[in-house]
């Protein structure tokens, strides 16, 4: 691990309820939702992670909690180095502050995560679907949304599709 970062996620271990985790060369904390506004406004302000590259969600459903881990990549463009940070989040009433106040660009990824996998964000000044149409009912990125999908045909099951699609009769 980078020296630099080292020191920012001792610094953060210290102050914080948070887990150090390291796979492939990449630092991750997780980070609780209660802490997740103080984290990243320390790692802006103290530290220098000055860019939200990356704010997404995971569901790992069917295990159900938690449901959810949203995932935070900050960079800092002085440094040139960066830090993940993973909330768990709850699959009942999922939902966490939003960071728009810190970083602008939060926007647009919080409501894309809102749009595609139901998790709230708490403050947020315009959370509304961004992707799908307004009234689209449910949450196309979690994995127990109903699939409605024809399947692709290919030489090997070519036969078995003709079979069951269905056709006009006249």
């Amino acid at each position: 691990m980078n020296k630099e970062l080292e020191k920012t996620a001792s610094a953060l271990i210290e102050r914080y309820s948070v887990e150090l985790r390291e796979f492939r060369g990449q630092t991750n904390l997780i980070v609780s939702a209660e802490d997740i506004i103080e984290v990243c406004q320390t790692l802006r302000d103290e530290f220098g992670f000055n860019f939200l590259e990356v704010e997404t969600a995971v569901d790992y459903w069917p295990r159900q909690e938690p449901r959810f881990h949203v995932i935070y990549q900050l960079y800092s463009i002085e440094k040139h180095i960066r830090i993940g940070l993973r909330v768990p989040v709850s699959g009942v009433s999922p939902g966490l502050p939003t960071l728009v106040g810190l970083f602008a660009n939060a926007n647009w990824r919080e409501r894309e995560i809102w749009d595609m996998f139901g998790i709230r964000f708490e403050g947020h000044p315009n959370l509304r679907r961004i992707l799908m149409p307004h009234d689209w009912q449910g949450h196309p990125l979690r994995k127990d949304y109903p699939l409605g999908y024809e399947e692709v045909q290919f030489t090997f099951n070519a036969e078995e599709i003709d079979r069951d699609k269905p056709y006009a009769e006249e």
